[in-house]
């Protein structure tokens, strides 16, 4: 269903927060009819991979939800052991909290109707995750989710556990204490997202992701073009208002790749267990 034509007016600008400018000056070329390697369409086989992925992660009792936890200045304030990581897919924004969604779409259609777009996170929790899985050093567990999550367009940024809000506490309220739960060695709490030393300990993984506002905006806008000439443009066709809703399968995705792939690489793991 692509409409080439709607791009036509793009051909030879560069648009503001885009990637035509980097993509022509280091390849000498670029697709203006939508982006090329730079869209988001780019993403939809490691939906496909992902997929795979996150069957073979249950049948060993690991489950992947990401859903969309912040659109603009709406937050959903539940920590996620209080909602239905289940009921995400039902949800238009793909949020689980019924009154944040409703928000969320009205923030969405309403940077649509003003021609502009708007950002948000998408947040991810992975339960079952054994622990072992992440190298020392370079390979570290977080270093990969964050390298996979990093590469889809549009993230800018991403956080384990209690992320950038831990520079602002003292370890004595940022430590997860070791305790027993029925026998088995635990965290009271889970500040470190899941992960110590790049290691999993068995708890959560839990990670958020921040996406910013997509860049194709309705409104004019200034910019240079290719010769180098101050230009005025409006875009046209058809943008994304928010692409974070869109982002959830792609950062569920790509989060269960790399962990099938930290699974087969546990030395404690052998390839025929799968």
């Amino acid at each position: 269903n692509q409409k080439s034509k709607d791009y036509d007016s793009l051909k030879s600008i560069y648009r503001p927060s885009h990637a035509d400018f980097t993509y022509d000056k280091k390849y000498g070329i670029r697709d203006y009819r939508g982006g090329g390697r730079s869209s988001a369409r780019e993403t939809a086989n490691w939906v496909v991979a992902g997929s795979i992925a996150a069957q073979i992660l249950k049948t060993k009792g690991i489950s992947v939800y990401s859903y969309v936890s912040s659109v603009g200045g709406v937050d959903v304030s539940q920590d996620y052991l209080n909602l239905d990581l289940d009921s995400i897919y039902n949800s238009e924004v793909r949020c689980p909290c019924v009154r944040s969604a409703k928000l969320m779409r009205d923030v969405i259609e309403k940077c649509k109707k003003n021609g502009d777009t708007v950002g948000g996170c998408v947040s991810t929790v992975v339960k079952g995750v054994p622990f072992g899985l992440g190298e020392p050093v370079f390979n570290k567990f977080q270093a990969a989710i964050a390298h996979a999550v990093m590469s889809v367009n549009a993230c800018k940024g991403v956080s384990f556990g209690s992320g950038f809000s831990s520079s602002k506490k003292t370890g004595s309220k940022e430590n997860d204490e070791f305790i027993l739960k029925s026998g088995v060695l635990s965290t009271k709490t889970n500040n470190s997202g899941g992960i110590q030393g790049g290691i999993t300990n068995g708890e959560d993984v839990c990670f958020h992701a921040a996406f910013k506002p997509v860049s194709t905006i309705m409104q004019s806008q200034n910019t240079i073009n290719k010769d180098y000439k101050e230009v005025v443009f409006t875009a046209s066709g058809r943008h994304d208002p928010c692409v974070v809703p869109r982002a959830v399968s792609v950062v569920e995705s790509l989060t269960a790749i790399v962990i099938l792939d930290y699974y087969l690489l546990n030395k404690t793991t052998k390839i025929s267990d799968l």
